[in-house]
């Protein structure tokens, strides 16, 4: 008897210890964890990212569509309506600056085709006329050239110019930094680069973006834009005739203005505590991307599906198992129009809520979450200077330890890193009015602002890991007997 009494006991001790595990296991996870599903997500996405849309480009037709649609989803999912005048909608105005067709750019009796033989790389009203000299190449010393009053000409190089993503988007801003401030404030009257290899391969990425103009809010630094000394590039043929000796830059920048309508997309579901449901975890999003544009790979849509379909379609599945079993406290889940142009939906919304400012307990923010490694991710605000909640972090970080898991990164979220990546998203305007905010990633990609960000690329596994983690980590900022506090003495520093 002895003999087969000790297994027997072994074997149901070992059973009991499990069944514990598991208990306990089980009695950290959300009640409707379950409720989040892959499938949910994946057939979200492939509307949201569809073709129909066009890029969902912030200030178009398109993306009030998908605004739209979404708000559809919402009340599909039974949120109720918190954006203006009982709808799920709250709009705002985009006030755009680009240059006319009307400006006009010579030099010598070269007269030049607007973005065909030159870029207009600074949006801003310009009447110059100025003797033009050549400095040579990009790097070449040149401190002893009088510029004042000159239209100065550099042939550019990569040389010595640090690349973050993005490039061909970013070379002619590079550029300028590195070489046309310096110009100018000599006292240079234009800066006129001549396209190196890469500017030429760059050409019509820079052509889109000069020509998209500026955006801005009604009172914003770039809603009305006052004269300035003009940037422009030439190609790199234009070399074998500005060298001549006495030649003349003669142009006219003009700007036309507009403003276009844009869109935050707005629901809540109740928290189910007398008290605390007066109280909101603000689950963020942005529903833009980049329209229609250059072709790269036999294809000009920029769908947009990681950078955001991603995260809208996971905040709205976080919505629904809130609704399904709420918390202690309400969520209200705001998709931010027009980020790419500025953060301008995050911008208006927050200093013009649908609900109390000082009821917005938390901000859970998401850029980007269904791409890279599987077993990866990160998560912005939980290292000094960035953090301005040390509780809220702990609960993202438990929330992670609790359930998905991911190996996270620790570079992104500093202040050195070049991506500079924790002041690019919606987070921001909440954090700056010290509302305790985060933002969710799993980082940059090759197909970052690229038409092949589309719904086929998405991980949906990886993306149902990290809609998990949020909406552990919102549980717990519904439940928690006191909000989440603010850290003393948080100053953003970039």
């Amino acid at each position: 008897m002895i003999k087969y009494f000790a297994p027997a006991l072994l074997l149901i001790l070992s059973s009991s210890v499990s069944m514990l595990a598991q208990k306990a296991k089980t009695s950290i996870d959300p009640p409707a964890l379950s409720a989040i599903l892959e499938t949910d997500l994946k057939k979200d996405l492939y509307e949201m990212a569809d073709p129909h849309f066009k890029g969902r480009a912030g200030g178009t037709i398109d993306e009030i569509k998908s605004a739209v649609w979404f708000a559809k989803k919402m009340q599909e999912a039974g949120l109720e309506p918190a954006g203006d005048d009982g709808t799920y909608l709250q709009f705002f105005s985009l006030w755009r600056n680009k240059i006319s067709s009307s400006s006009t750019v010579s030099i010598g009796d070269h007269s030049l085709k607007l973005w065909k033989d030159v870029l207009v790389a600074q949006t801003a009203p310009a009447n110059v006329t100025a003797p033009v000299v050549f400095l040579g190449k990009a790097g070449q010393p040149n401190a002893s050239i009088d510029v004042k009053g000159k239209a100065v000409v550099i042939e550019a190089s990569r040389d010595g110019i640090v690349f973050r993503s993005l490039p061909e988007w970013r070379y002619s801003r590079e550029m300028m930094v590195k070489y046309g401030n310096d110009l100018f404030t000599r006292g240079a009257a234009a800066v006129i680069f001549i396209a190196d290899e890469f500017g030429e391969h760059s050409w019509e990425y820079a052509m889109h973006n000069f020509n998209n103009g500026t955006y801005d809010l009604e009172g914003g630094p770039n809603a009305i834009i006052k004269s300035k000394p003009p940037v422009f590039w030439l190609h790199s043929s234009a070399l074998t005739w500005i060298k001549q000796e006495g030649l003349t830059l003669k142009t006219n920048i003009m700007l036309d203005s507009f403003t276009y309508p844009s869109v935050n997309i707005v629901g809540k579901t109740m928290g189910k505590d007398p008290v605390l449901s007066k109280e909101y975890v603000l689950l963020s999003g942005h529903p833009d991307a980049h329209g229609i544009r250059n072709i790269i790979g036999n294809d000009s849509i920029y769908y947009g599906a990681d950078d955001n379909a991603s995260v809208n379609v996971a905040m709205l599945a976080v919505m629904r198992a809130l609704k399904k079993v709420p918390g202690k406290r309400s969520a209200l889940i705001v998709i931010h129009g027009a980020e790419e142009r500025g953060l301008l939906g995050s911008r208006w919304y927050s200093a013009h809520p649908t609900v109390p400012k000082e009821s917005i307990v938390a901000v859970l923010n998401g850029d980007m979450i269904g791409r890279n490694h599987p077993d990866s991710a990160a998560v912005m605000g939980v290292q000094s200077p960035h953090k301005n909640s040390s509780e809220l972090a702990k609960m993202a970080l438990d929330a992670n330890q609790e359930g998905p898991k991911f190996k996270l990164d620790t570079l992104w979220d500093k202040p050195t890193h070049p991506e500079v990546w924790y002041f690019r998203s919606d987070h921001l305007p909440y954090a700056r009015l010290g509302i305790p905010s985060l933002m969710y990633s799993t980082l940059l990609h090759k197909e970052y602002h690229t038409p092949q960000d589309n719904a086929q690329n998405i991980n949906y596994s990886k993306l149902k890991k990290m809609t998990d983690w949020i909406y552990r980590t919102a549980w717990k900022v519904s439940n928690t007997d006191k909000r989440p506090a603010a850290d003393p003495n948080f100053k953003l520093e970039r």
